[in-house]
């Protein structure tokens, strides 16, 4: 097994994930909008989605899949020092989520802080506490990507309401003698930031499809041997391939021209629909309970979403 290049650093314990128990397909769409299950599927991919109750929270969301991983983990509450939360679908901005899902958690006086890059947050968020660990400033991380975007779509509105969904998937990141978390590779294309935005607190979250799609289709796969190689990682080495579940022809073009011909894709998207900051560390968890990648196989993450932003990195699976 080829190992990842770099100074020794630190590397996932555990993976968790939590999802609604409200199933919302799209037979359930086709009665309330003008679409149906043919168009959803042959445009997104997407068959079904999860979606929140009124009272369930991005931090309740958030706090199950912490939990989950922190319990896989083997380690204590009092073993986390540090808290990180991407999200980018809070209802109120301040408090911050990292605080309040470490407080439930049972987390003390931790460092805590929010990540919103959107779709590409757990990447940022799983870079930020590699370095954290690389430095010295943390011993061990929690790390969890969290979103309730049904609360930001208008459900009459096809372009959007068929797509996105709930969820939460989280790692518990720790020290290793060796590097299991390859470098990030991470950049931003801010002349496009209109193509997916939240205009203000009363408006929905709109996107230019399209223009979305372009880009994610030409821009991103060169990104993504890119990290392989700062990994110092051949893409035929990889065990399983995790974008973010933005789009299922995107994450197949990007599958395609990466080269990664042993690789597991993850097309998580099929029935947990786009989960933004959540959609990868909800793919790789449940790739993992479902036993499509082992111990110690390596995989490629590939965020990218609303900013327009990406990250990835290489990492070993726990």
């Amino acid at each position: 097994m080829k190992t990842i290049q770099g100074a020794p650093g630190a590397k996932i314990l555990a993976l968790g994930h939590y999802q609604p128990s409200k199933v919302v397909t799209n037979a359930d769409l086709s009665a309330t909008m003008d679409t149906n299950d043919e168009w959803i599927q042959s445009r997104v991919g997407i068959r079904e989605r999860r979606i929140a109750t009124a009272g369930e929270s991005e931090i309740d969301l958030a706090v199950q899949a912490g939990g989950k991983a922190l319990a896989a983990s083997g380690l204590s509450a009092g073993d986390i020092d540090l808290v990180i939360v991407a999200t980018c679908t809070l209802e109120a901005q301040i408090p911050n989520a990292a605080a309040r899902v470490a407080t439930r958690l049972g987390i003390e006086a931790p460092g805590a802080f929010d990540v919103n890059t959107a779709c590409s947050g757990f990447c940022y968020a799983l870079a930020l506490a590699n370095d954290a660990i690389r430095a010295g400033s943390a011993v061990n991380v929690l790390v969890v990507g969290t979103e309730k975007l049904s609360q930001w779509i208008d459900w009459t509105d096809r372009s959007t309401a068929v797509i996105f969904a709930d969820g939460a998937g989280a790692a518990v990141v720790g020290p290793s003698d060796t590097p299991r978390i390859g470098p990030v590779v991470w950049g931003s294309a801010g002349d496009k930031a209109d193509a997916i935005m939240i205009k203000d607190r009363d408006s929905f979250l709109r996107q230019e499809g399209q223009t979305v799609f372009r880009w994610a289709t030409t821009a991103l796969h060169p990104v993504a041997k890119e990290i392989c190689e700062r990994a110092g990682v051949d893409p035929a080495d990889l065990a399983a391939f995790v974008p973010h579940q933005a789009n299922l022809r995107i994450i197949e073009a990007i599958a395609r021209r990466l080269g990664a011909d042993k690789a597991v894709i993850a097309k998580d998207i099929v029935l947990a629909g786009n989960t933004s900051a959540a959609s990868i560390p909800l793919a790789l968890s449940r790739m993992v309970e479902r036993g499509e990648v082992q111990s110690g196989g390596l995989v490629l993450l590939l965020g990218f979403g609303a900013g327009l932003t990406y990250a990835g990195q290489v990492v070993e699976i726990p």
